[in-house]
């Protein structure tokens, strides 16, 4: 397991806090501010930072993250200039960064080539979208043999044979998706969201992180009753839309992210330490 995203779960069990995970788009708005916005990300205590590859044809990505991938695209962001963006924000972080990806960019770039580049940039985990369990065992190999996680998803309609083969085959933590469908904001979390993280436990230790339409404080509150994280995207990323024409993007970014943070951080002080 990467040790940056072991250290982070260790530490969020021992706190008993719920951890908070978030998602941006490489190369949006730019990317030169693309890196601001991880370090921005990192300072207002985003425990985990997952950073997409912009790609033309998404299965999942819901309209505000295509419309990110495209500004994106349209400003150079490609596999290469998202491993070099992380290159570049790495020192500046301290938390643990997950690629996001589609299958397409990796194969094209090759499965060696791509394990070795992300692991030179300082990734800690790799999720490969659309990668069918099933077909994932020589990719999972190559990404572990560069020492990082392979992060794998599940839903509610993933079988209880899929879901035991994504614990044997994942490290670092296992993310569940809340709801069917693409990604984006909903005004609740979805009522199966801890049914899935149920269904996980029976079959896994890995920590599980639940993301799929969490926007506010009491969305990441409410996650935190069944799950080890939450993960907030297209939020983030609309929020990212609306003030990238602003000099307050920045500050702007982290005051999102500390207004998620409210009541877990409130949590965490009652919370007992444990050896």
């Amino acid at each position: 397991m990467s040790a940056r995203i072991a250290d982070v779960f260790r530490r969020l069990k021992t706190t008993g806090r719920t951890g908070l995970v978030t998602y941006v788009t490489g190369g949006d708005p730019d990317l030169g501010r693309s890196a601001e916005i991880l370090w921005a990300l990192d300072r207002a205590g985003a425990d985990v930072v997952e950073v997409g590859v912009p790609f033309s044809d998404p299965l999942a990505d819901g309209p505000v993250i295509q419309r990110a991938s495209e500004r994106a695209l349209a400003a150079g962001g490609t596999l290469t200039s998202v491993l070099q963006l992380i290159a570049k924000a790495r020192a500046g972080l301290r938390a643990p960064v997950v690629l996001f990806t589609y299958a397409n960019p990796v194969f094209r770039m090759g499965a060696e080539p791509f394990a070795a580049r992300a692991a030179a940039a300082g990734v800690d985990g790799v999720l490969v979208l659309d990668l069918p369990i099933e077909e994932a065992g020589p990719l999972r190999q190559t990404i572990v043999n560069a020492g990082m996680d392979p992060i794998f998803l599940l839903s509610p309609t993933t079988t209880d044979d899929r879901l035991r083969q994504a614990a044997e085959l994942g490290r670092g933590f296992l993310y569940g998706i809340s709801r069917l469908g693409v990604t984006g904001a909903r005004d609740q979390v979805a009522s199966g969201a801890s049914a899935l993280v149920a269904r996980i436990r029976a079959v896994s230790s890995l920590p599980v992180a639940v993301g799929f339409g969490l926007s506010r404080p009491e969305h990441v509150r409410e996650i935190g009753k069944c799950a080890d994280a939450a993960v907030v995207g297209s939020a983030l990323v609309n929020m990212i839309a609306q003030a990238a024409d602003s000099e307050d993007l920045i500050p702007a970014v982290e005051r999102y992210v500390a207004w998620l943070r409210r009541d877990i951080d409130r949590g965490a002080r009652g919370a007992t330490t444990v050896a």
